[in-house]
This record gives structure tokens, sequence and C-alpha cells, in this order.
């Protein structure tokens, strides 16, 4: 993970033990990736701008990893579960087009 930390995310979840923290980690490591890319951007590129990860970003990447934690099968006709619109409300700004 680049920025979000396993203390950050247990905060988050609510978490207070440590049999998670690998699984944990794959889903902060997704949902970095997976913000980065959806904003186009890089992370040198966001601390090069704003001279550290600007806290809505953070705040996006905890609410993904919390929506992969608590849903963690496959969305299915039956099962819909989407991410929050507040992500992309949290990340819209810092888009590159």
């Amino acid at each position: 993970m680049k920025w979000l930390t396993i203390d950050y995310i247990k905060e988050h979840v609510r978490i207070d033990s440590d049999c998670e923290d690998s699984l944990l980690e794959l889903y902060g490591d997704a949902a970095e990736e997976t913000a980065l890319n959806l904003m186009n951007r890089t992370e040198a590129d966001l601390i090069e701008e704003y001279g550290k990860i600007p806290t809505p970003i953070m705040q996006a990447t905890l609410m993904l990893v919390d929506v992969s934690y608590t849903n963690r099968s496959p969305i299915s006709p039956a099962n819909q579960n989407h991410i929050p619109y507040t992500f992309d409300l949290l990340i819209k700004p810092y888009c590159k087009l």
C-alpha cells in the first residue's frame, strides 16, 4: 500500500484483530490502484501537485476497502452492491482527462 495503512483500514472498518491483515492489505492495494486508474494519475503526480495524497482520495480508498471487505462475493443479479456515489464525488476533482 502506498498511502493507506493497516491501522487506518482497521479503524475505518472497525476491526480489532490481526487475523485478516493480509486480506486488508490486498484490498488496500486494490483500492489505491483502482483510484489512481480512475483518476488517470500516479501517486507521484498527486504528491507533486498537492504535497501529499489529498484527504478526499484517502477517504475514497478507505470506502472502497470497506465495500470490498463487506461484500466479498461477486456481483450477481440477486446481489447488487454498488460502490457508493460518494466515492465518485471524492475523487472526481482530482481526475485528469
